[in-house]
């Protein structure tokens, strides 16, 4: 689950099946301090009949159209009520969803979710678009993060395989080797950010994790690319004062270009 804060209402999302879907308890209380009796409201009106029922008609096999034209000919009589779960156990409908427990209560598909908060209040609904758009942003610029994370590693075992091929003696002890590996990681990371991983943690006492750990998505592209330019050096042979020197300059030349092309922003794509 995930929140979203809209003119002082906490507002719930959770994925139904790779789906958004939005509280409409949580929307409700920026109405009344009886949601239920809101969404209840709101669902015996005729056009939210029509619209439930349109929904689902485009987007679910399943949907019981005789059913649903059931409730659309009831809609709108004075005796008409209808609750989410009525809704759904009569006519299959899955836009809507309920559940029980501690974070349960009504939620819907983003779509029938932000006609609802129009029904509640256009200004709020226009507030919920904003920030939902905002949550959907940043969840792509962290796939896009976490994209580059693992490029960085896939790189990071060839230039590991490049050390153990042509630095790593056959007869040295693991502790050793690991000594050879570590010295060459901060080769990058004295190129790159300027201080080895010892370094970042004697800066960075009360931080979990390492030095890439905190890189950004530039800083990430960027060592993606020195650890395969550096694993090419090791097996030409260069010496690494020399290997070090050129990644250094490599780095702040791409670091330059990836600035300018975003604009000091970070390359989300």
């Amino acid at each position: 689950m995930a929140k979203i804060n809209v003119q002082q209402t906490a507002i719930t999302l959770l994925k139904v099946n790779e789906q958004d879907y939005i509280s409409l308890t949580d929307i409700a209380r920026h109405k009344s301090d009886d949601p239920t009796a809101v969404i209840g409201n709101w669902m015996r009106n005729r056009n939210t009949i029509e619209y439930l029922g349109i929904w689902e008609t485009l987007y679910n096999p399943g949907f019981k159209p005789l059913e649903f034209d059931g409730f659309r000919k009831e809609a709108g009589l004075n005796a008409f009520t209808l609750s989410p779960q009525k809704w759904i156990n009569t006519t299959g409908a899955i836009g809507i969803v309920s559940r029980s427990g501690r974070y349960g209560g009504t939620f819907a598909h983003k779509d029938i979710a932000f006609k609802f908060a129009s029904w509640i209040s256009v200004e709020f609904e226009l507030y919920l678009v904003k920030e939902f758009q905002r949550l959907k942003e940043q969840e792509q610029a962290q796939i896009g993060w976490n994209a580059k994370r693992e490029l960085s590693k896939i790189n990071y075992r060839i230039h590991t395989d490049a050390i153990k091929q042509n630095l790593i003696p056959q007869e040295i002890t693991p502790a050793q080797a690991s000594r050879i590996y570590a010295n060459e990681a901060d080769v990058l990371n004295m190129a790159l950010f300027g201080m080895t991983a010892l370094e970042w943690r004697d800066k960075h006492p009360d931080l979990k994790g390492n030095i890439r750990d905190y890189a950004s998505i530039n800083e990430l592209i960027c060592l993606s690319n020195m650890e395969s330019l550096n694993a090419a050096f090791i097996q030409d042979g260069i010496p690494q004062r020399e290997r070090l020197i050129r990644l250094n300059r490599i780095a702040i030349q791409q670091m330059q270009v990836l600035e300018d092309l975003t604009g000091g922003r970070e390359l989300l794509k």
